[in-house]
């Protein structure tokens, strides 16, 4: 049984419906924290379990039976998704997965300037010790991200953030193509994989300027210095540890780190990637 942790999450219930389309529903299984928000999944003939990478003890009933598991990164911020991460792991492992894949990132390596990139790293290190064959999928960075600054640039005109740089930013879309291939597939995605990226990179300027194209209405990217965005943020209401957080991100993207592409998605999915254009929301 093919088991995807994260199933009733952004990326994950993608990947299941792409798998979906490869396989048939009983040799599929979930892990997610609720299981009644999988209803739909198990109509549809899917084995549906609960499972918490946090609670390790649930995922021994959640794996039951796998021949391959897919963990789905944990949405957690800090050292703890580290560890919550190796916990499926091990789990899958213990289960005797004869396969287990990881939703990793193109960027991912301990002296990122993102943190997220150093649970990636040390995730992937985790995996390849285990002896067993794995996948560790180098995504993209999502173009989901930039939802969080269209929204306020399109009312007031202006796109205000920190210095960035160019990122290959990348729908979920055809990731969860990638990843449903890679599940269904005969292997050739084994191992730490290229970058999963769209082809275009784009910084915040040339976002800007997308935007105005699209629009037609003027929408100016105004660089701000990082302290003064995150005083501004704070402001807003976000945490100052989500400031840090996102600030990490731009300083990685001016750094150079996002700015990487790759053919392997488009080779894999067999058609061109979804341009940032149309997969971010506006």
């Amino acid at each position: 049984m093919i088991i995807v942790t994260g199933a009733t999450g952004h990326l994950g219930s993608q990947i299941v419906d792409r798998l979906l389309e490869r396989v048939a529903a009983g040799t599929v299984g979930v892990s997610v924290r609720d299981a009644a928000k999988a209803a739909a999944l198990a109509e549809r003939g899917v084995r549906v379990r609960a499972g918490d990478f946090t609670d390790p003890a649930t995922l021994q009933h959640a794996f039951e039976g796998a021949s391959q598991v897919l963990v789905v990164s944990a949405a957690i911020r800090g050292a703890g998704a580290v560890a919550a991460n190796i916990a499926a792991i091990d789990a899958a492992c213990a289960a005797g997965a004869k396969r287990v894949l990881y939703t990793s990132h193109q960027a991912a390596s301990k002296d990122s300037l993102f943190a997220p990139q150093a649970t990636h790293a040390l995730t992937e290190e985790h995996l390849a010790r285990q002896g067993v064959p794995f996948t560790a999928l180098r995504n993209g960075f999502y173009a989901s991200t930039l939802g969080h600054y269209i929204g306020a640039a399109l009312e007031t005109g202006r796109l205000v953030a920190p210095q960035d740089g160019p990122v290959s930013w990348t729908a979920h879309a055809d990731l969860a193509e990638v990843a449903a291939v890679a599940l269904a597939g005969d292997g050739t995605l084994d191992g730490v994989t290229a970058p999963l990226t769209a082809p275009e990179l784009l910084d915040f300027e040339a976002v800007a300027t997308i935007l105005s194209d699209l629009t037609g209405r003027t929408v100016a990217r105004v660089v701000v210095d990082d302290e003064e965005w995150k005083a501004a943020a704070i402001g807003r209401g976000m945490p100052p540890q989500a400031a840090d957080f996102t600030l990490g991100m731009f300083r990685a993207a001016r750094r150079g780190e996002f700015a990487v592409t790759d053919p392997t998605l488009e080779t894999v999915i067999g058609r061109p990637a979804v341009p940032a254009a149309r997969s971010s929301p506006r």
